[in-house]
């Protein structure tokens, strides 16, 4: 059984694989940090790695230099979450998220994904209100 300095830091695995990206775009960075069976989790839908890595690609065209703030990395056993706030260059609309990995033998597993931009935030924090009102 490893002991705990045999046992890779998660945060620093995911803010490795991030850092890459955000940086430089290389797609391919990230992937060499996602285990084969890799499964990204939205609302919207449900991708394996093939696919998002597909769409991570895709949206690096028009999302190049976008400004990334973290503003919370916490970790918990095999989960990471991740809290930032993203704007695209310019007058771009701002957007936070909330990024949950789940790190299986030092790779990432799992990602969960959750987004809101900044300008409907208020709107949101009655979304349980009759629309009604």
């Amino acid at each position: 059984m490893p002991t705990k300095d045999m046992t890779p830091d998660n945060k620093s695995i995911v803010r490795q694989a991030l850092a890459a990206l955000i940086a430089t775009g290389d797609v391919d960075a990230l992937a060499s940090s996602l285990s084969d069976d890799f499964v990204h989790h939205r609302p919207d839908a449900t991708r394996t790695r093939a696919d998002w890595l597909t769409a991570v690609r895709a949206a690096f065209v028009p999302l190049a230099g976008m400004q990334v703030e973290i503003r919370h990395v916490l970790a918990d056993g095999d989960h990471v979450v991740m809290h930032s706030r993203r704007r695209l260059p310019g007058a771009g609309p701002e957007i936070a998220v909330v990024d949950i990995w789940r790190l299986a033998d030092g790779l990432i597993a799992e990602a969960w994904e959750i987004i809101e931009p900044v300008s409907e935030a208020a709107a949101h924090m009655t979304w349980w209100e009759p629309a009604d009102r």
